[in-house]
């Protein structure tokens, strides 16, 4: 789970949550809270919460809720990013439990430490697993830049399955520079099925070729996944700038106007408020995006009266909050201002992509009255798409 949720968790006490940890769920009137107190060990810092992870690994599988809790622990070491959880996460590599062998190759990208060669081999050795392992094993090997699995990987370049083919070819893009192989993966950033367009972006993000930007900025998926790929191109460091020759793409990218992605016809929604409503609330993005630019494309009365009615049923609907809040700033909408405001005073983990449309909002609708939020949200938040828009917003200001 990621950083930004950490704050639906600190309320458990760490002594409160190892003891969670290592009781019995069948001891527990609610054993849930077994598995949410390894999410929120991933949080802490201790070497006690550390050494608690480590032992958790240890949980016997045989009970539902114990499995449920080692695959946590498994994706909370990653979180941690110390690399003494590093042997434990090898021993993972062995389990039955593919959701838990995922989960520990994974975290051993997380972690990032340089690989002995017999770790090396064992993680290589992973590939013999389901698609979603291999995939999984060949982005960690992209990521650490290990060299000495191009040989297996190879293999995989033409493989049936996209997601596999795509992760090998990022793999030879990003260790051994065959940029070349990246060419079928720009069209699958366009394609029908919103899986392979996410995992495209995903390759794209890890290939770290950044003449692909153009093209991953108008892929129709989240915003916040075209943002991690994209920064990871441009600020390959973490310094949390962007050179000047790609700030108006990233611009482009947080700005997030339907009208620039490439969308296909059938994505886009008629005018009727049920269609709309429909399409907003859809699991792929490019529907979502669709139903958006039908509200953009509409006169300015049917405009505000509609997005009156969704604001009325939906607005708790992250992704819905996220695309109203858009168009109110994308149209220059002044009359419903207070939804802007309303969305960058948000502080539920959920709603962070709200506040970065909220923030670019606030610029075009020249909300000065916003300035003294945004230079908080700035100073706190540690997500960089949404620093960096509220510090390109105050410039603007």
């Amino acid at each position: 789970m990621s950083e930004r949720f950490d704050i639906l968790f600190e309320g458990l006490p760490e002594e409160k949550a190892l003891e969670l940890l290592r009781t019995n769920p069948e001891e527990l009137s609610n054993p849930v809270e077994k598995y949410t107190a390894a999410t929120r060990l991933a949080a802490c810092r201790s070497d006690r919460s550390l050494e608690g992870l480590i032992e958790a690994i240890e949980l016997d599988p045989e009970n539902l809720f114990n499995r449920i809790t080692r695959r946590k622990v498994l994706e909370a070491l990653g979180r941690r990013r110390d690399p003494r959880a590093l042997p434990a996460l090898f021993t993972a590599l062995g389990f039955d439990d593919e959701a838990s062998v995922i989960n520990a190759v994974d975290s051993i990208a997380q972690i990032g430490a340089p690989l002995s060669n017999h770790q090396s081999e064992q993680l290589l050795s992973a590939l013999n697993g389901s698609d979603n392992q291999k995939r999984s094993v060949i982005q960690t090997h992209a990521r650490l830049g290990i060299a000495s699995g191009e040989q297996a990987i190879a293999a995989l370049e033409r493989d049936d399955n996209p997601l596999v083919a795509g992760a090998a070819r990022a793999y030879a893009a990003k260790v051994h520079g065959q940029f070349d192989q990246l060419a079928p993966l720009i069209p699958q950033l366009t394609d029908s099925i919103a899986g392979r367009r996410r995992a495209a972006v995903i390759d794209l993000g890890d290939a770290g070729d950044v003449s692909v930007l153009p093209h991953l900025v108008t892929c129709p998926v989240s915003m916040p996944l075209r943002a991690k790929s994209a920064f990871q191109l441009v600020d390959p460091q973490k310094s949390g700038t962007v050179p000047i020759a790609h700030s108006d793409l990233i611009i482009q990218l947080l700005q997030d106007d339907p009208s620039m992605l490439s969308l296909q016809h059938d994505w886009i929604c008629s005018e009727e408020i049920a269609e709309i409503e429909k399409n907003l609330q859809h699991r792929d993005e490019g529907k979502q995006y669709g139903g958006a630019l039908s509200v953009i494309k509409m006169p300015k009365g049917q405009q505000l009266d509609t997005i009156d009615h969704i604001h009325s049923r939906f607005w708790s609907d992250y992704g819905v909050n996220y695309l109203l809040t858009a168009v109110v700033g994308l149209q220059g909408l002044q009359e419903r201002s207070d939804l802007v405001r309303t969305a960058l005073a948000e502080t539920l983990p959920q709603y962070a992509k709200s506040r970065v449309a909220a923030a670019w909002s606030c610029l075009r609708l020249g909300l000065k009255d916003q300035v003294e939020p945004l230079m908080q949200i700035q100073q706190t938040t540690s997500w960089l798409p949404l620093k960096w828009s509220c510090e390109q917003v105050l410039k603007g200001l």
